[in-house]
């Protein structure tokens, strides 16, 4: 049996005001020889929302919640938080808990696919931070939870309230995070999420057909990414007489501000063009059953 006296909520972090967007996105970037023009152009995505991103403010929500599950379940941990790109960074958590007594900490990270982004940078992140801090405490990360019931039935109840604003033909179109081609442990990202919105479309509508398309590009022209973008595949929708589509980000855990941006103004406003009725289902990162997933994960490792 392992014993954990500390869960560890790991995320990627987001700015809270206009004079972060730019620091932020440089912490994003860092390494990748961005033009600075190109920051300026995402920091306008930003600045469309005050130059808030809501991902820190949903993980203290999330936090919250898992404490209080953990609370009503007789789990007598700790619950720390910290971000890889914006404050409260991890290395800070990670000295926190070691000034705090901590010895061992499980992490979940608000990332529910295998892949490079999605899971192996958050294991480099932890190994980071730890070594910055002499004497942390020791890290074990979670494993990656694409096929649990606290993720997959949120978002099936999402997509079955997206689907009641649309018409009957409406079709199901699931969104990820896009990333290089060239990227490590791209196939699992793709396999996991293919099997993802194949259980929400058996479940939310049996039968409908549906796609799983991509989000957020940021690389150059040149370097091959995962398509078809959604904007791109709302073209060709309506080319094929679709009338009305339901956008599942199922690559997410909450509303980062490529959610935002990218399927509540940038997809919703090529929907309008088109003449396409458009709804967005919900992230489940606010359900208490996505709040629960934590404990059930760091209870199932304590029993293993």
């Amino acid at each position: 049996m392992t014993s954990y006296d500390a869960l560890l909520l790991i995320s990627f972090g987001g700015p809270e005001g206009p004079d972060d967007v730019i620091p932020f996105l440089e912490n994003v970037t860092r390494g990748r020889n961005i033009p600075r023009e190109r920051l300026e152009e995402v920091g306008e995505h930003y600045y469309l929302f005050g130059g808030v991103s809501p991902i820190n403010r949903l993980c203290r929500e999330l936090k919250a919640a898992i404490e209080a599950d953990f609370a009503a379940n007789g789990v007598d941990v700790p619950v720390y938080w910290g971000n890889r790109n914006w404050t409260p960074y991890l290395a800070d958590t990670v000295r926190r808990m070691k000034d705090d007594g901590i010895r061992r900490a499980a992490a979940f990270a608000t990332s529910a696919y295998s892949g490079y982004s999605t899971n192996d940078q958050y294991l480099e992140d932890i190994a980071r931070a730890r070594a910055e801090v002499p004497g942390a405490p020791e890290i074990d990360k979670l494993p990656v939870y694409w096929d649990r019931p606290g993720f997959l039935d949120p978002f099936t109840d999402a997509a079955i309230s997206a689907l009641s604003e649309l018409p009957d033909d409406a079709r199901l179109v699931f969104t990820a995070h896009s990333v290089p081609l060239a990227q490590p442990n791209r196939e699992a990202y793709v396999a996991e999420l293919e099997e993802a919105a194949r259980r929400v479309a058996a479940a939310a509508a049996p039968g409908r057909p549906w796609d799983l398309v991509y989000q957020s590009r940021s690389g150059p022209p040149s370097q091959p990414w995962l398509e078809p973008q959604i904007t791109d595949h709302l073209d060709a929708l309506h080319g094929a007489g679709v009338r009305a589509v339901a956008a599942v980000p199922i690559g997410f855990v909450s509303d980062h501000m490529e959610v935002k941006f990218d399927l509540d103004v940038e997809a919703a406003d090529r929907a309008a063009e088109l003449g396409m009725a458009f709804a967005r289902a919900a992230t489940p990162g606010g359900d208490r059953r996505f709040a629960a997933l934590a404990r059930e994960l760091l209870t199932e490792r304590e029993n293993a």
